[in-house]
């Protein structure tokens, strides 16, 4: 699996490289490899599939922006997911601002992690996610869902890789304290 991920880093960087010199291929190559993971990221800020998509097309267009920043060989994913989250709370910033939030009944699943999805029925987790701060539902999506290293998790949100795992073991904990205290 780690031989996989690193062909497919190496693969992005390429993409990326050739891309920077203005080949309009390595653009829809790139697009192609992250638009699926890059929309799930999204869509777990903004649990809205239309609008995750607008999101994905806002990071593109900031990518393209952004294209000379890359510096090779840096890994492409956290780059990019740094863009992704980037464009994500910007967005939340400006609803904030707007008051623009959708009834609770109106939000669709949030995706469980598999590892969590072990611990209780996909129900009882979904609610339990819910009550973690932003930060921590953040590293456990990229981690255990996303199937990121800590090291990138911590490049994209822009935290070292301990800090990084440190989260993610405590928000486990809290969600296995709480299925414990609710006898879920």
């Amino acid at each position: 699996m780690a031989v996989d991920r690193l062909a497919e880093e190496q693969k992005l960087t390429e993409l990326m490289i050739a891309y920077q010199k203005g080949d309009m291929d390595a653009f829809t190559g790139l697009y192609e490899a992250l638009k699926r993971p890059l929309i799930r990221y999204l869509w777990s800020f903004v649990r809205n599939q239309t609008m995750a998509e607008d999101l994905l097309q806002e990071a593109f267009l900031q990518l393209h922006r952004a294209r000379r920043t890359y510096t090779p060989p840096r890994p492409v994913r956290p780059w990019i997911y740094a863009i992704a989250r980037h464009v994500a709370l910007m967005h939340l910033r400006s609803m904030r601002r707007r008051k623009e939030f959708l009834p609770d009944e109106d939000l669709p699943e949030v995706p469980v992690p598999p590892e969590m999805d072990q611990l209780a029925d996909r129900a009882t987790v979904q609610r339990l996610l819910g009550t973690l701060p932003r930060a921590s539902k953040e590293v456990l999506i990229l981690h255990h869902l996303l199937g990121m290293s800590f090291e990138e998790v911590g490049q994209i949100v822009g935290i070292t890789s301990g800090t990084a795992k440190v989260r993610a073991h405590r928000a486990l904990k809290k969600i296995r304290e709480q299925l414990v205290e609710g006898g879920a």
